[in-house]
């Protein structure tokens, strides 16, 4: 792709955040499935359900600018999704674990409060009022969940990640040695 207008760049950054999202809406589940705490395990779950909301967005702003949503690899969420596949493929305290997930899953959030802030400015300086009212939207939304996982790390996760350290003998591994003797 020639870079050669502002727009090609909105369009390209397009791009890459529909692949980004279309790379989470088949991680999400996978992260959901290794996390131990419910309340982590249902704000993937929703997560998962909201990201398919911003692949639908970015599918109405192609639309409107006569584009096809395809055609870009975003390296840099494949990074970030490996790395959290490498927390999902770990052994080790369940709330250690979970707590690697939040750090994995606010690494992407915030990833994609930067392109979602660079194509929201992109769009309003193209005069693309619809495109920017969607774009903020998702931007809050990225925000938001962020947010929440800020809380839920917090609030829970890192506290019992932290006790699990203190105690020597973690929740996870006495579940492991427990099936083994069976």
């Amino acid at each position: 792709m020639s870079m050669d207008s502002l727009k090609d760049l909105y369009i390209d950054e397009l791009k890459d955040l529909y692949n980004a999202e279309n790379q989470l809406v088949k991680a999400l589940p996978k992260m959901a499935k290794k996390a131990s705490a419910p309340q982590l395990k249902r704000a993937f779950q929703d997560h998962l359900e909201q990201t398919k909301g911003h692949v639908d967005r970015l599918e109405k702003i192609f639309k409107g600018l006569g584009e096809k949503p395809s055609g870009k690899v975003c390296k840099a969420m494949k990074g970030l999704v490996e790395e959290g596949k490498e927390v999902i493929d770990e052994d080790g305290d369940d709330s250690v674990l979970d707590a690697a997930l939040i750090g994995a899953a606010q690494r992407v959030e915030h990833y994609e409060i930067a392109g979602y802030g660079v194509a929201r400015t992109f769009a309003s300086l193209l005069g693309e009022n619809a495109a920017v009212a969607l774009l903020q939207r998702t931007l809050n939304e990225e925000g938001e969940t962020d947010k929440k996982l800020t809380a839920l790390a917090e609030s829970v996760i890192n506290v019992e990640a932290s006790e699990a350290q203190e105690n020597g003998a973690s929740k996870g591994k006495a579940k492991k040695k427990a099936s083994r003797r069976r």
